[in-house]
């Protein structure tokens, strides 16, 4: 009798964890998305998780197994697969945009009492909006640049937005990434132009004043309980700014770590680490820098950074010589220590 209970809690302890990594969304940056899952899968631990390839897409909700989808109900987050019901233990969050990044699923999965990675629902929700994200760190006193704010049928002329903030200047979407809708404003005669391209993407903007400097995109990420500046790298845009094609086609270089003054390292780095503590995160995050005059400008956090092969923050766990898997490992250790925090 002893053995046999022995032999059970062994079979318990070995027990793998189901975990969903799911990825997709509403947006545009889907695509991005995708290929961010595909990197998750490839680095979870066997050994210790049976991971599933979870799409959230317009079309529905689905486990893609062998070219087979099975549908997700949503009462649960479960599927169904030859008669037997599954559920997950942890969902891995890669969703890049809605509503993966802006607070949806995190609120949907807290609701149901499933763990997840990355922030908290709030955190996301504030963190995906670019002028509130903004107006939380004003009280922190970490630089940016001025801005105006518009939603859509707000009129302004081109001229009032030169008096007010100079040329150039960017404008962007208030709720977007991959840099999708965001132009850089040269002269007059564009701003209309960009207006549309951004008023495409969402129904409010942001308009920034330029700031000349050096591009820096630093990795912060709650690693086994402690904020941990991962990296800092470099972007050296072979376009007028670190664009989509920038991004994601090549047309950029990326150097980490980055070419900066001992001095200005730290000064990125503590400010980073501010910004991250200052927003209540936790998970995985990128946050945007502009270095003039030697202090960093905060730009924007990214919640759901790109872990494709193109992305900048597996290049920096890479650096770091932090096994990527060792990241998910604490990712979800972190997920299930909020569950624990959910019940008291």
């Amino acid at each position: 009798m002893i053995f046999l209970c022995r032999l059970l809690a062994n079979e318990n302890n070995l027990k793998q964890m189901n975990i969903a990594v799911v990825m997709g969304g509403y947006s545009d940056e889907s695509v991005i998305s995708m290929r961010s899952g595909q990197l998750i899968l490839s680095n979870l631990d066997r050994t210790k998780y049976t991971p599933f390839e979870v799409h959230i897409l317009p079309d529905g909700w689905n486990v893609a197994i062998d070219r087979s989808k099975f549908a997700i109900n949503k009462a649960d987050f479960s599927f169904e697969k030859d008669g037997t019901i599954i559920h997950f233990d942890v969902a891995v969050n890669t969703i890049h945009g809605t509503p993966g990044e802006d607070g949806h699923m995190q609120a949907y999965w807290e609701l149901i009492g499933l763990p997840y990675t990355g922030c908290g629902f709030y955190q996301s929700a504030l963190t995906f909006n670019k002028r509130d994200t903004l107006s939380v760190l004003s009280k922190f006193n970490i630089p940016r640049a001025k801005s105006v704010y518009l939603s859509k049928g707000d009129v302004v002329t081109a001229q009032e937005i030169v008096d007010t903030l100079g040329l150039p200047f960017m404008v962007k979407p208030n709720q977007s990434g991959s840099s999708l809708g965001i132009s850089k404003v040269n002269n007059i005669a564009d701003f209309d132009k960009a207006l549309a391209f951004a008023f495409a993407e969402d129904s409010d903007i942001l308009i920034e004043s330029y700031l000349k400097g050096t591009e820096v995109s630093v990795g912060v990420l709650n690693y086994n309980g402690k904020i941990t500046v991962l990296g800092l790298t470099e972007i050296v845009s072979h376009n007028d700014f670190f664009d989509y094609e920038a991004k994601y086609l090549g047309k950029s270089e990326e150097i980490t770590p980055a070419r900066l003054t001992p001095e200005i390292e730290k000064k990125i780095r503590e400010t980073a680490a501010k910004a991250y503590e200052a927003l209540g995160m936790s998970g995985f995050s990128r946050t945007d820098f502009i270095i003039m005059d030697g202090e960093p400008h905060f730009i924007e956090i990214n919640t759901n950074p790109g872990l494709s092969a193109q992305s900048i923050f597996p290049q920096q766990a890479q650096h770091a010589g932090v096994a990527f898997t060792d990241l998910l490992d604490s990712e979800i250790q972190l997920a299930q220590n909020r569950k624990v925090l959910w019940k008291k």
